[in-house]
């Protein structure tokens, strides 16, 4: 890059993953913001290890609002918006470092995420093309969370090869993760007047299924496609059923969702 790039990484009991993101775009990085929601493992001291990294805390009340405040921590205006658990292929960081950005305010990657040890190139996961580096003051993150993304406000590209997105440590912690962000979901979308409807709750986590294994063509992916799929469909279940739970207030919140973190009503996020 002709200009400096600071990177921006929220982070929260991250220490599995942390250094290796790090370690991952140090290379490219003028700067690296951590902003921590204060964690209780040892993510404050990795980042620290690190001479470029500035490292922040500051009480996680949602996805959008945690990144769009790290991004008001970096002091360049360019941004290359990571989280923890992703790293830099070497073909990326070579785009970053020869890139000249011209009248373009943002540029895409593609993002492969691991599943049971496997890159996945199908069932809807690939590639997830998403801004990840951007003009801070011409881009912004939206979104429902946990489900953020990035607008910008002018013209974009995209950038050849991946970020590595290792999301899950094993089978156990990919269910742990869909059923907390199936929590924050249902939360969101009680909060904004969205009813239960029990047809949806049947057909819609079979269509799921359908849509990742077939159309999305997870079945190329052998016993990883389907299993892919089955996860997408009973998030898509969870989401409806929790808001069953929160409408007939048979819970207050769902018991997997900090207690500092509070539902976006209508507008939230934008």
């Amino acid at each position: 890059m002709r200009e400096p790039v600071s990177v921006a990484i929220i982070t929260f009991n991250e220490e599995r993953n942390l250094g290796d993101c790090i370690r991952s775009c140090e290379e490219v990085a003028d700067e690296i913001v951590v902003l921590d929601s204060f964690s209780t493992d040892r993510t404050e001291e990795i980042a620290r290890s690190f001479p470029k990294v500035r490292f922040s805390t500051h009480a996680f009340d949602g996805h959008v609002a945690q990144k769009n405040r790290a991004l008001g921590l970096c002091r360049n205006d360019w941004v290359l918006s990571l989280d923890a658990d992703e790293r830099l292929t070497p073909e990326l960081r070579g785009q970053v470092r020869a890139l000249d950005p011209g009248d373009r305010v943002g540029f895409r990657v593609s993002r492969a995420t691991y599943l049971m040890g496997r890159a996945m190139r199908h069932s809807g996961m690939y590639p997830d093309r998403r801004y990840r580096l951007f003009r801070r003051s011409r881009a912004r993150w939206v979104g429902a969370d946990p489900h953020d993304f990035i607008v910008i406000e002018g013209s974009g590209g995209d950038l050849r090869g991946d970020l590595l997105h290792h999301s899950f440590a094993d089978l156990a912690d990919h269910v742990d993760t869909l059923n907390r962000f199936s929590s924050i979901v249902a939360m969101n979308r009680a909060h904004r007047g969205r009813r239960f409807r029990a047809a949806l709750a049947v057909v819609k986590p079979f269509a799921k299924f359908l849509e990742n294994y077939v159309w999305k063509l997870g079945f190329l992916e052998g016993y990883h496609g389907f299993t892919a799929s089955e996860t997408y469909a009973f998030q898509t279940f969870l989401n409806l059923a929790k808001v069953y739970e929160l409408e007939r207030g048979i819970v207050e919140r769902p018991s997997n969702v900090r207690r500092e973190y509070r539902p976006q009503g209508p507008g939230d996020g934008a």
